[in-house]
This record gives C-alpha cells, structure tokens and sequence, in this order.
C-alpha cells in the first residue's frame, strides 16, 4: 500500500504539490491522471525519495522509501525508460541493479524471459526503440519481485500488441495481491487498465474513487431509442419531461433508463427497434472535472477564436 498524507512540494513561489492526501491499495491496479502541470510525476518522485517534501509524508507498506533496506525488493519503478547507460547491455544493466541490491544473477534472465527481451538481452541498450526501452525499464521495476510497482507512461512507444500485453500484466500483478500504480495520459487505456483512480489538478486532490464511480459522477448516462414511430415516441417522451435529441434514425434520451423507455413506447404502442444505454467515457469525465486545472488550452480545426489572454478553449490537454 502506499500512502500519502499532506504532501506539498514548492520550487521557489511554485507550488508543484499542494497538501495532497491519498492512498493506493493491494489488489487493484490504481490510475493517476491529471492535467499538464498537476504534479503527477512531481508526486511520483517524492513516493521514491528522488524529491523531498515541503511538508507532508508518504509511507510504502508503512516505511519511507529512503529507509528500505533492499529497496527494489519491496518498491520496483519506471519513470524513464531512458535511464540506463547507452553502452551497457540489457542484461548488464539488470545485473548491476541486481547486486546493488543483493539479487541473485538469475533473476536477470526471468524479468528478461517476462518482458519479452531475452533475444536482445546483449545489445547495447543506447540502441534500444522507446518501446524496447519501456520493457527493460519494467524488467528492472520487476527484479525484486516487489509487492508495490510505479510505472509513469508505461506504454509509450509500444505498439497495439505492447499495449495489450502491459494492460494484461498489471491486471496480472493487481491480482497476486500487489499494489500497482501508474500514471497515463492515454485516457483511452486508463478506462480498460485502471480499476481505480487518483486525479489531480494543480497539484490538489480532485477526485479518488473507483474508475466507474469517477464517470458516473461527472457524466450522463442515456438511452439511444431507434423506432420506426420516432415522432410518436418523441411526443410521448416529450410529455414524460425527458431529455430528448436527435441522432442519426434515432432518439438519445436522458432522464429515463431502458426499462422506463420500453414501458413508455409499449403504452403508445410504439415498436423498438433498438435500446441501447449510452455510458460516459473516461475522457469526458476527466474533462468536465478538471476543466479548471488544465494549464494549456488550445483549439483545433473548429474555428473556435481565441480568448482574450490568447487561450482556445476546445482542447484540453492532458499530458504529464
């Protein structure tokens, strides 16, 4: 479990972290998003001791990273994929991250075997592609077999089949029992990765909840309605007070669930065609709620003007 209490980090009259407060538990894999500037990896960094706080604490399994003995043993993390000597191979990075912490040398080659790497575990890791660098940096994460994993933008770089297979294997770690927390700007992938969810913005706690829970809560549910007695349908919802749209051949109702819908178009003898409950995305969730946080807002090709101190206000982006 990692644990932060009241957080804060300030560089000169920056205020990176501000009295942040969360927890990460065992047994679900747990997605940190926020806006550019939120503090993401700022954070990161002071659960693993490279950054010092201004006030606040954070605790892994109860202890301050700085005082594990053997850390990679209870703590495996990427945060740069690039970080390791150009000229060392694979396999000589991961051994001397192995001594340094008093691994034995055949847990090299199993972390190579687990990511995929073994047929390239003697080149020079300078030559590496990102998306080769991205699964030495989590065989390196994974060479204590630790119970807590960090991985910021794991599946940068990495092609479709990468991605499946990084999704599959932190849901495989959640699942033996260990804490795994990441940080993505791949809205898209947090939704089918991340089970829970740590969001900030301007290095404040915006949200912590389940990830259905988070869209739930800043999105609408509707139902689209196809029938071939739209206008009659759309009458009798109308008379209901619901919300109603036109969609292509079709009605996007809100205000009502399936069920409602299909005893309203039975009692005016409507014939449906289709009922199909439309959920909110993850991006759209993480939109509305950190709206305000977004440091950067630019437009695009809608013709959207920009505001009085040069913003556009129809993209929002959400790096780190």
């Amino acid at each position: 479990m990692i644990e932060a209490v009241g957080l804060t980090k300030r560089y000169g009259r920056t205020v990176a972290v501000d009295d942040l407060s969360f927890t990460v538990q065992a047994g679900r894999v747990t997605g940190f998003l926020g806006p550019n500037g939120a503090g993401k990896s700022t954070t990161m960094r002071m659960i693993l001791g490279l950054d010092a706080p201004n006030a606040g604490s954070v605790r892994i399994d109860g202890k301050r990273y700085q005082d594990l003995h053997h850390p990679l043993r209870t703590v495996g993390a990427l945060l740069d994929a690039k970080w390791v000597h150009p000229n060392r191979s694979a396999r000589a990075h991961l051994r001397w991250l192995a001594r340094s912490n008093d691994l034995p040398a055949r847990r090299v080659d199993e972390v190579l075997e687990l990511v995929g790497l073994t047929g390239v575990a003697g080149r020079r890791a300078g030559g590496f592609s990102l998306g080769m660098s991205q699964r030495l940096g989590i065989a390196a994460a994974l060479l204590g077999d630790p119970q807590v994993l960090l991985f910021d933008e794991p599946v940068n770089g990495l092609d479709p089949e990468g991605i499946l297979w990084i999704r599959r294997f932190m849901h495989r770690l959640a699942d033996e029992g260990r804490t795994v927390f990441v940080s993505s700007h791949l809205l898209s992938e947090m939704a089918l990765t991340a089970q829970e969810l740590v969001v900030i913005g301007k290095g404040k706690l915006i949200a912590q909840s389940s990830t259905e829970e988070f869209v739930a809560k800043a999105t609408e549910n509707t139902v689209l309605v196809r029938s071939p007695q739209l206008a009659a349908l759309r009458t009798a919802l109308g008379r209901a007070g619901v919300s109603v749209r036109d969609e292509g051949a079709g009605l996007i109702v809100s205000g009502m669930d399936s069920a409602e819908i299909g005893e309203l178009a039975a009692a005016n003898g409507a014939v449906l065609h289709e009922l199909s409950p439309q959920r909110g995305s993850l991006e759209e969730a993480f939109i509305q709620l950190t709206g305000d946080s977004v440091e950067y807002h630019a437009g695009l090709t809608d013709g959207s003007t920009p505001s009085s101190d040069g913003h556009r206000p129809d993209l929002v982006t959400t790096g780190k």
